[in-house]
């Protein structure tokens, strides 16, 4: 039989374990601005050395981390759960109504414009993603957005419903896009998928799917990021996805 001082003693030590979890949990608020930061230097000298541009100082001066760039915590690496759950906290109290509710409203909700667009560099990568977002697309369905299995005008008419989140690969979004039957109108986060497949490939470095993303990027996304209307959330071991095997490679930007 435990005595009352012995389980009082063990409830103290289970609350000190407690909050150790929550302080190695919770960086503070120059560690976030310092994070946020790195990221959005990492991705602009990514877009400059892929694209063979340097932006100019207006454009640089343009770009802030906090209205640029959506951190994830590092849990949400190993779990999409907890992505999907710092996603929908980017939101704020909106969260619901923005990214849950399936009713088209005229003049505000457009048919086929999310809210989150997710894009990777295979389907299967695209599928895996959304399960982050299970718990809020039960009313709203997440739409595919990829070739395997699905054509253009299958696309087409899905997009003619209300879409919060959405998920392809950069080639057909494109499509998609240039054609009318994806809107970016609702367009507040765009995520993209580092982590590398099994043979160290990613969106960053994958030759034709990393051609085909700056082309997308480059042509949609960059003038939103630019007017601080869209942020980037860059999921995974970005600064590995930065390095292409063999010569084609980029560098990764000197810290």
């Amino acid at each position: 039989m435990v005595s009352e001082k012995g389980k009082r003693n063990r409830d103290q030590d289970q609350d000190r374990r407690k909050t150790k979890k929550k302080k190695r949990k919770a960086p503070n608020d120059h560690e976030k601005k310092e994070g946020a930061s790195e990221q959005l230097r990492f991705f602009v000298e990514q877009f400059q050395a892929a694209n063979d541009v340097q932006l100019s100082s207006l454009e640089s001066e343009s770009l802030k981390a906090d209205t640029c760039i959506l951190e994830v915590s590092q849990d949400a690496d190993s779990d999409v759960k907890i992505f999907g759950k710092n996603i929908k906290a980017a939101f704020g109290a909106s969260w619901k109504e923005v990214l849950c509710e399936g009713q088209l409203i005229e003049g505000k909700i457009n048919a086929g414009s999310p809210a989150v667009l997710i894009l990777s560099a295979s389907a299967l990568r695209c599928i895996h993603l959304l399960r982050g977002f299970r718990s809020m697309t039960k009313e709203c369905h997440a739409a595919k957005l990829f070739s395997k299995h699905m054509k253009v005008e299958e696309h087409v008419s899905l997009l003619k419903n209300r879409v919060n989140i959405a998920s392809g690969t950069p080639s057909r979004i494109k499509k998609l896009i240039d054609i009318e039957a994806l809107g970016l109108s609702r367009l507040q986060v765009l995520l993209l998928d580092m982590h590398p497949d099994v043979k160290g490939y990613s969106l960053f470095t994958l030759p034709q799917v990393r051609d085909e993303f700056w082309d997308l990027f480059k042509n949609y996304f960059y003038q939103p990021m630019i007017k601080g209307d869209l942020r980037i959330c860059l999921y995974g071991p970005y600064q590995l996805a930065g390095r292409l095997k063999g010569k084609q490679g980029l560098p990764l930007p000197d810290k």
